[in-house]
């Protein structure tokens, strides 16, 4: 009896540092405001998509959802920039899986912000739901490859060069699967690329983390 009551009493504090240190590790990577720019983005894609733009087909209806794609990977991949560099990486053990469950609870949150304000609208979604999923997922994982060459706070450069070159694309009809945002949703070759970018980015941020300086 003693010695299960002794090892409640050392959970407990284990529990509350675990729980510290992720509101740390929330806080540095300025999470509350990016949720709150993603809040944004969803409720503006809301309203672009409701407004009744013309015409409702071909390249056109493809480059606002694409637009605020790339605006909610921006916005996550700049999240991954740390304020402690080289310190936070020397003795932080856990770092690693905080970076990598931040990550994916951003992009859910992304995109089932993008989804909810879509909702509504969906006869303007041109890609769909699951287009969007693909689109979004994608330009996450070029953000965040994009931090670890650029660094944190340059880390949105990616997801916007990202988006000039699915303009080009859709303007030229373009049918290669790695501009995945300009394919249709059901382009299995486009579902393979944006998911080897996703994953390849998470992979990247989790274990190198972003680079530190534009410098170093």
């Amino acid at each position: 009896m003693i010695a299960a009551d002794s090892q409640i009493g050392t959970r407990a504090p284990r529990t509350r540092a675990g729980l510290r240190l992720m509101w740390l590790h929330v806080v540095s990577r300025r999470i509350p405001a990016a949720v709150v720019a993603l809040v944004a983005c969803g409720a503006v894609l809301h309203v672009a998509l409701a407004w009744r733009w013309e015409p409702r087909t071909g390249s056109g209806a493809l480059e606002i959802p694409v637009l605020f794609e790339a605006g909610t990977a921006a916005v996550i991949a700049v999240t991954s920039y740390s304020p402690f560099g080289e310190a936070e990486r020397a003795t932080a053990r856990w770092l690693p899986w905080l970076r990598l469950g931040t990550v994916v609870a951003m992009t859910a949150v992304a995109i089932g912000l993008l989804a909810a304000g879509a909702a509504s609208a969906a006869d303007g979604l041109t890609g769909g739901i699951l287009g969007l999923v693909r689109d979004a997922a994608g330009m996450t994982g070029i953000g965040l490859l994009s931090a670890a060459v650029l660094g944190g706070m340059l880390a949105w450069a990616g997801p916007i060069a990202y988006l000039m070159v699915t303009e080009v694309a859709l303007l030229q009809a373009w049918t290669t699967p790695w501009t995945w945002a300009a394919r249709p949703p059901d382009d299995e070759g486009a579902a393979i690329c944006a998911g080897a970018a996703f994953m390849a980015g998470l992979v990247v941020i989790a274990v190198r983390g972003p680079r530190d300086s534009v410098n170093g």
